[in-house]
C-alpha cells in the first residue's frame, strides 16, 4: 500500500488516477511483477502484486517517482508526496489471497463511497467481471474454478458476502468521508484543489480550517486533505 504523506489527497481527477494506472502497466512491462489487484483511493492505493525480476521497494521506488513528478508538474507544487515506506505484507496462501483481494475492492464500499461495489471505477474488480486491462485475472478466478464463467459468479457471491476482513490493520472510516469532505473543502475555499489551502497565508488559512472543523471534518481528515500539520489545526 502506498500512502499520501500525512494522508494527503493524491488523485485530485480522473486524469491522475488514469496517469497512476499507466504507470503501474509500463512498469509491469519492464520489471516483470505481476498484479492481481488495486484500488486507488483518494489519499493511497492498494496493491495484490507478485513480485518479478525486481524487489518491490524497486518497483514501488520507480511507480511513485514517475508519478510525483507528474504530478507535481500539473499541480505546480514541490516535495514529496507519498509516504517514504510502503506497507506490505507477504500472502502465502490461495485462501488469503482472495480475501485480500477483497478487502482491496471492497475499501471504497467500507468507507461509504460507493453503495454497490461495481460502481466504483477505479478498482480491479471491474477487470474481473469485465474487460481486462492489468490484472492477471485468470489466478485468482481459477481458485473458485477452472470454469470462467462459474468462476466470475462464484467471485462476485465471494464479494458479496458480509465479512470483517482487516488487512494491513488500515481501515478509512470517517463520520464524513474523504470525498464529501473533499468537496466541502473545496466549496468553503473556493478552490479547484484541496492542497491549495496550503499555500493561503496563514490567518486566511486558519480562517478556513475553523471553519471546516464547525462544519464536521475532523482534524486527522484535515490534515489528510490540505497536507496541513495536524499539531496546526488541533491549536485552532
Amino acid at each position: 500500500m502506498l500512502r499520501g504523506i500525512n494522508g494527503q489527497i493524491i488523485f485530485e481527477d480522473r486524469e491522475d488516477s488514469i496517469k497512476l494506472l499507466e504507470t503501474i502497466k509500463r512498469y509491469r512491462e519492464e520489471s516483470g511483477y505481476e498484479i492481481y489487484g488495486y484500488c486507488l483511493m483518494n489519499n493511497h492505493i492498494h496493491l495484490l502484486i507478485k513480485e518479478g525480476c525486481e524487489e518491490l521497494s524497486t518497483v514501488f521506488r520507480r511507480i511513485g517517482a514517475k508519478y510525483v513528478y507528474w504530478y507535481n508538474r500539473k499541480y505546480n507544487r514541490r516535495g514529496h508526496l507519498f509516504q517514504d515506506r510502503y506497507k506490505s505484507e507477504v500472502v502465502e496462501d490461495d485462501g488469503y489471497l482472495l480475501t485480500v483481494l477483497r478487502y482491496i475492492h471492497q475499501n471504497p464500499l467500507k468507507a461509504c463511497i460507493i453503495k454497490n461495489i461495481e460502481q466504483y471505477p477505479w478498482s480491479s474488480y471491474q477487470e474481473y467481471i469485465g474487460k481486462k486491462d492489468i490484472c492477471e485475472t485468470a489466478f485468482p478466478l481459477s481458485i473458485f474454478s477452472k470454469d470462467n464463467k462459474k468462476a466470475v459468479k462464484l467471485f462476485k457471491d465471494f464479494h458479496a458476502k458480509e465479512n470483517q476482513d482487516h488487512c494491513l490493520d488500515y481501515e478509512d472510516t470517517f463520520r464524513i468521508n474523504d470525498l464529501e469532505a473533499a468537496e466541502i473543502i473545496k466549496k468553503s475555499a473556493e478552490i479547484d484543489s484541496t492542497n491549495k489551502v496550503q499555500s493561503f497565508d496563514k490567518e486566511h488559512r486558519n480562517k478556513l480550517i475553523k471553519e471546516f472543523k464547525k462544519k464536521g471534518l475532523s482534524i486527522r481528515q484535515i490534515e489528510r486533505l490540505t497536507g496541513v500539520s495536524f499539531g496546526v489545526i488541533r491549536r485552532l
